[in-house]
């Protein structure tokens, strides 16, 4: 999803116009996740990018979509640019803890 939404309209109340655009990123986000993986995925993963144009548009974390865009917003920014692309994501395993931490006492007592 490529998109530019504008967050000033004539005639529509600026709150409502974010919770739509935001109720808009949803939606698409709940729709790709529906599709089926791909062989060897374990989810599907985002990759996003975010600003007032698609010209200034840089890569975020879609955690932060929302916070963004809500600085966004506030500053009276008159559109935002939205690029939302679903990529099959893996699962990394966590890296094993070394035997010395796994010893050492917690509360760090002697």
């Amino acid at each position: 999803m490529r998109k530019t939404y504008p967050l000033r309209p004539e005639g529509k109340h600026p709150d409502r116009v974010l919770d739509a655009v935001k109720h808009d990123i949803r939606k698409y986000q709940k729709r790709e996740r529906r599709r089926d993986l791909p062989e060897g995925a374990h989810f599907w993963d985002f990759d996003c990018r975010f600003g007032a144009d698609k010209d200034s548009a840089q890569t975020v974390h879609p955690g932060e979509l929302f916070t963004l865009l809500d600085a966004l917003a506030k500053e009276g920014a008159p559109q935002c640019y939205v690029e939302l692309l679903a990529k099959p994501g893996v699962r990394q395993s966590r890296p094993a803890r070394a035997a010395d931490e796994q010893e050492e006492d917690p509360a760090g007592d002697d």
